[in-house]
Formats: C-alpha cells, structure tokens, sequence
C-alpha cells in the first residue's frame, strides 16, 4: 500500500495494471511541478514510450493546481475547483498518452515555493 503526504494525492495507473507492475516497467520518468508541465517539458520522453513495447512513461506532478491562473471560463473558478479540473486533465492526459502511472503529490505551490527557497538559500 502506498502512503501520501497529502490527502488529496493519488496513484493513477491508465490500464489498471498493479503499483508494482506500473512502477517496474517505468522506463521514462518526468517529475514536474504543475500539471501539464509534463506534456510540455517531458513530451519527448512521453512521444518515445508512446504504444512502444518496453517503454512506458511515468509522471509525477508535485503541486496541487489550486493556483492556477483564473481568466476567461475559469474566472470564477475556487481553488478547489481547479484543483479537481487539474487533477482531472492530468489524469485525462496519462490515459490518452498511455503513460505507466501518473503521480499527483497535491502540495500547495505555497509549501513548495518555501521549501525551494530555503533548500536554494533564496
């Protein structure tokens, strides 16, 4: 069983496989902070494992979404209200890319923007 930090995180495995089969045929991993980084900075990775036998694409998306920018339909959007419409695209793109599994840690920008800065001495 696997614990997270945060209640809202989640394991999400597009074809149902099992953690430990999910995890052990990852053979591209992107850690990134905010969903859809991945299908931006990591889209080679995610183009190479794609329907490729051998190579599966895991993502692992550290923040929870809950500041995203709000314009346009998402003007009156709440916080946790994007943070399910994040979740829920970041989910969406690990099934249409056929990723391996598909981590949402679900921490606040605030908490990592305060860890980096002291790891960094900022």
């Amino acid at each position: 069983m696997m614990k997270f930090n945060q209640s809202a995180a989640d394991l999400f495995i597009p074809d149902g496989a099992s953690i430990e089969e999910a995890l052990q045929r990852t053979s591209h991993l992107a850690i990134a902070a905010h969903q859809d980084d991945i299908e931006i900075l990591a889209f080679h990775g995610i183009a190479e494992c794609y329907q490729s036998p051998g190579k599966w694409f895991g993502g692992v998306v550290v923040t929870d979404g809950g500041g995203s920018p709000r314009t346009g339909a998402y003007a009156a959007y709440s916080d946790n209200q994007m943070k399910e419409i994040r979740a829920k695209e970041q989910r969406d793109a690990a099934a249409l890319g056929e990723y391996s599994a598909q981590f949402q840690l679900a921490y606040p920008s605030a908490i990592v923007k305060k860890h980096v800065s002291v790891a960094l001495n900022w």
